[in-house]
Formats: structure tokens, C-alpha cells, sequence
């Protein structure tokens, strides 16, 4: 099959565009620039999704999208927008696969995505998108993944590798709140599966999975298996009241070296866990566990 991906260069495109490798997918690879080396397989083609002109008839003769844009923070200076990334350029990609006759369409998207009372913007406008794929006629499947863990390739990093980042600078670890909201962590491996056994689903109507292990822990647990997995002790945790520090996080979170923003830390206490996991058996995926055993990519 022919799929044309976007936002293929993060950490969790990565292994999805690897993984449709293996399973001999051709590829067409949307980039803002042009990449100083190609990959068998992969054709890349430069344009911007914002910039309706430069996307104009390269989704041609593909059979299929993958949707992967996604920001984790905004940067309103340079135009970087939850608005403009998440739902206006899916708008623009949409519009131009149909021009492109393309009928499947695979969105990743958020757990906890919803327009009233979602706890952020990246929530509320990555709900949008989806609204507006449901009513473009696609074969769609929708993808919201909790928690992704796994290895990152070189130059990225993950949930489990900033936390060891901030572990390994102090001996104490700041909680937000009492740390005892959960988490359901997915392992990479097991999201890119389901990407590539969705390609070969046909439905009849738009279909929307949550992505996430069997297995529930909370916050404390992940980041004590987070140190036992890097081979390193655990950290003192020191719980901060979350209303208190709140206001502070909302105002440094705007600059481009703090390490978090209100967005991230909202959506992080809130708990990141599923209503459902029917990917595992609608796909035939045995979950890889979020367990130290797991994590001693942490190591390297």
C-alpha cells in the first residue's frame, strides 16, 4: 500500500514509519524541507500543510493517510498554534487527499480529547480535527494513545527520558499535587502495530481506539521504575500542592527553555487513564508491560 505520512519525524513517527518499512508499505513522507539523505522506500516531498499550495496534488496516487502533526506546546510568536496545527492543517490535508480520490485515513489524536471540558487546548482542538475527519466521508480510524514509553531515536526524547533528565540533576523530585493520579503507558511498539494493522481494517464508519497497557499505575510507581529501570535510586519526592505552584508553571511554561507547560502539567494531573482497550484484541497485540525490564533502553 501506498501511504502518504505527516509528522513523521517525532519520536513516535519514527517507529510507525519503521515499522511500515518492514511490512514493504511505500512510503511518501511530507517535510517542511528537504532531508540531506532518503531511505529505500521513501519518497519525500516538501510542503507545508498551512500553505495549501505546496500540498497541492502530492497526496496523488497514494492510497492511504497517516496523520501524525501534533505540538506538545505552543510557540503564538511564531505562528505555532494548537489551532493551526492540529485542526487547520488536518483541514487542508483532508480537502487536498480528496482532490487525491484518498478514502482511508488514520488520525492520531489524544486520549481525553473533547471540546466541553477538556482540560487544554491540545485536547479541545485535536477533538476538532476529528469532528471534522467524521463528517469528510473517509474510512477513518482514529487513534488516542495515553502515555507512550519507549526507545526515542537519536536527537528526540520521550516521557520516560525527560524524567530521568530531571531525576539525574537532583536527588529530590518535585510531585505536583500528592502524585497519586494514574497513568495507563502504552509502549511505542504497540502504537505503531496499530497504525500499520489499521491500514488493512476496513470501516464502515469512523472508528475511534484507545491506546494504552492492561495495566494502571500511578505517577510515584512510573517514576520509581522509571529510576530502577536507568539502574539508578529511586528520588526523594517532595509533593507540591498543585494550586500553589499552578500560577508559576502558567507563567515560565511560555518560555522556550522551562521544562513544562500549564497545558502538559494540567493534563498530567488530571491522569491519563482509558475507557476502553478493544485495540488489543481488535488487533491482535499483546501489550508490551510498562515495567523497569522495559525501560533499561533508559541506560544507554
Amino acid at each position: 500500500m501506498k501511504v502518504f505520512v505527516t509528522g513523521g519525524n517525532g519520536f513516535i513517527g519514527s517507529h510507525i514509519i519503521s515499522t511500515l518499512l518492514k511490512q514493504s508499505h511505500e512510503l511518501t513522507i511530507l517535510s517542511r524541507k528537504r532531508p540531506e539523505h532518503s531511505l529505500d522506500g521513501i519518497e519525500t516531498v516538501v510542503g507545508d500543510p498551512l500553505q495549501p499550495d505546496t500540498i497541492k496534488g502530492k497526496l496523488n496516487g497514494c492510497d492511504a493517510v497517516i496523520n501524525l502533526i501534533g505540538i506538545i506546546r505552543e510557540f503564538r510568536s511564531k505562528g505555532i498554534t494548537y489551532e493551526r496545527l492540529h485542526y487547520d492543517a488536518t483541514v487542508n490535508l483532508a480537502k487536498e487527499a480528496k482532490n487525491g480520490g484518498i478514502k482511508k485515513w488514520i488520525q492520531m489524536s489524544a486520549n481525553g480529547a473533547k471540546l466541553g471540558g477538556a482540560v487544554s487546548e491540545y485536547q479541545s482542538t485535536k477533538f476538532r480535527a476529528e469532528e471534522f475527519l467524521k463528517s469528510s466521508g473517509f474510512d477513518l480510524t482514529i487513534f488516542r494513545p495515553s502515555l507512550v514509553f519507549g526507545p526515542p531515536p537519536e536527537g528526540k526524547s520521550e516521557f520516560c527520558t525527560q524524567m530521568l533528565g530531571i531525576m539525574k540533576s537532583s536527588p529530590l523530585m518535585p510531585l505536583f499535587g500528592d502524585g497519586r493520579f494514574l497513568l495507563q503507558p502504552v509502549s511505542v511498539r504497540d502504537v505503531a502495530t496499530a497504525f500499520e494493522k489499521a491500514l488493512h481494517k476496513n470501516n464502515d464508519q469512523s472508528k475511534i481506539y484507545h491506546l494504552g497497557g492492561r495495566d494502571r499505575f500511578s505517577y510515584r510507581e512510573i517514576l520509581d521504575m522509571i529510576a530502577k529501570g536507568a539502574g539508578i535510586s529511586p528520588r526523594i519526592k517532595i509533593s507540591l500542592p498543585y494550586r500553589l505552584i499552578r500560577p508559576f508553571i502558567s507563567l515560565f511554561g511560555r518560555l522556550p527553555f522551562f521544562p513544562a507547560t500549564v497545558d502538559q502539567t494540567d493534563m498530567l494531573v488530571e491522569g491519563n487513564t482509558l475507557p476502553e482497550t478493544s485495540f488489543i484484541e481488535t488487533f491482535g497485540i499483546e501489550p508490551v508491560k510498562f515495567s523497569p525490564e522495559n525501560l533499561e533502553y533508559l541506560r544507554r
